[in-house]
């Protein structure tokens, strides 16, 4: 196993991030590492490298009109209304139990944020670097550790889309497991449906649910002092803020967030449902049409490091699959498995699903790799249809909390490190690996067994 060339590059991918080199750097030396113990030669690893850059193409194109749409959103005032409201409530520095209760009441904001990012406005991470930054003076006020932060954001991000078949959900139950499961079984009599799948889903959701509870009320709930020297807005600034906002800019938003939710759902396309947002911002007033390519350009500013590591990302995983690596190390885990070994085996590919997307960082991209060789294994080994599909999903969405190269850890930093206090690998995705892999590796196994 550890002469593999998916164990190596994703150790190594793994240390240099704890070396808090850069993801994308970080990714093409692992790309690197992979092609070269898999015997692929040094030209051969770059031209697979190149070559599977264009599948980032479509998700950078997502992230680019995201993070336009939401540039829009910004300038409609919504946002800012908030956070001022927020921040003109809270006033002084409050003390004793109204510092817990406002500290409580941010993070469930932040996580009916992230959850409704994923499912009611599916802009996915690109509402993170509008709507924290002006909360970060809040959260050094509470003194909330930012760790909880990312913890809470991370879970709506990862959680919702496993869970509910709405908005990225929807794409990924229906449009990705379900798909390659069904295609996977087809001729071995499996054939599952998205009820199914969140039925599937429900025990290691839970386990992410106490992981959360955990990290927000014992891990990270001691308060932590965060040193800055940028000044908070006063009342009266926050006061003339308000009051630049036109009242019609706010019901334009919220009539052209429902519209994007809805053709998002009709045209499961992202890019289709963020334009038209952007359109209904633009024809009503909230920027002037000739200002778009101002707007398109500020969102991608907005998320261009998201959208170039999940393109290197891309790279890194084609070269993965060339090395024939994946199958490899599944055949190494798969040896003498049978029924009398139910429980080692699930174990051992929920390990395997970590590692891969862990390296890959999406678990949409992890499914068509593990699908093929994990649904016949499953069945073969004596697993249940509603226990397969469980290890399925849970072993493709392992990793996806924890990878320096996930979205639903890149988002989070975006956003928390605005004033460079938060770091992106101890920070962001130490805690979600610890929080969330571990208990999607204990409960994704006992809904293996117990399903």
């Amino acid at each position: 196993m550890l002469t593999n060339p998916v164990v190596i590059s994703i150790i190594a991918l793994l240390a240099l991030s704890l070396l808090r080199i850069n993801v994308v750097i970080a990714l093409i030396i692992s790309a690197l590492i992979a092609g070269l113990v898999g015997n692929l030669g040094l030209s051969e690893t770059i031209k697979v490298f190149t070559g599977g850059l264009g599948g980032g193409a479509e998700v950078a194109m997502n992230y680019a009109i995201l993070g336009a749409f939401a540039v829009a959103i910004s300038k409609s005032g919504i946002t800012d209304l908030l956070a001022y409201k927020v921040i003109k409530r809270l006033g002084k520095t409050p003390t004793g139990k109204s510092v817990a209760g406002f500290k409580y009441f941010i993070l469930a904001v932040l996580v009916a944020f992230s959850i409704s990012s994923q499912n009611l406005l599916p802009v996915h991470i690109a509402f993170i670097p509008i709507v924290v930054p002006p909360l970060l003076s809040i959260l050094n006020r509470l003194k909330i550790d930012r760790r909880a932060v990312a913890c809470v954001l991370t879970f709506g991000l990862t959680a919702t889309y496993m869970y509910l078949p709405v908005g990225f959900g929807k794409i990924f139950i229906e449009s990705v497991l379900m798909k390659n499961i069904n295609e996977a079984g087809a001729t071995l009599g499996l054939q599952t449906t998205v009820s199914e799948i969140s039925v599937a889903m429900t025990i290691p959701v839970i386990g992410m649910a106490l992981g959360l509870l955990t990290a927000v009320f014992f891990t990270y709930r001691k308060p932590r002092e965060y040193i800055v020297h940028t000044a908070e807005p006063t009342t009266a600034e926050i006061e003339q803020h308000i009051a630049n906002i036109k009242p019609f800019h706010i019901w334009v938003s919220i009539a052209s967030i429902f519209a994007t939710f809805a053709l998002q759902l009709f045209t499961s396309s992202t890019i289709i449902a963020g334009l038209a947002g952007l359109i209904i911002f633009g024809v009503c007033g909230i920027f002037r049409l000739k200002e778009s390519n101002d707007i398109f350009q500020q969102g991608l500013r907005l998320m261009a490091m998201i959208g170039f590591v999940m393109i290197a990302a891309s790279g890194f995983a084609a070269v993965i699959k060339a090395t024939g690596g994946v199958e490899a190390l599944v055949q190494t885990f798969s040896q003498g498995l049978g029924e009398n070994n139910k429980g080692l085996a699930a174990f051992l590919m929920l390990l395997v699903g970590l590692f891969i997307t862990m390296g890959i960082g999406s678990s949409f991209s992890t499914v068509p790799i593990i699908t093929s060789i994990y649904v016949p294994l499953c069945l073969a080994v004596g697993f249940s249809p509603l226990a397969t599909v469980s290890i399925v999903g849970v072993a493709a969405a392992l990793g996806d909390a924890g990878s320096p190269a996930s979205d639903s850890t890149l988002g989070p930093t975006s956003g928390l490190n605005a004033d460079g206090k938060h770091d992106h690998i101890w920070d962001s995705v130490v805690p979600t690996f610890i929080h969330y892999n571990i208990p999607l590796l204990v409960f994704g196994w006992i809904a293996a067994m117990t399903l």
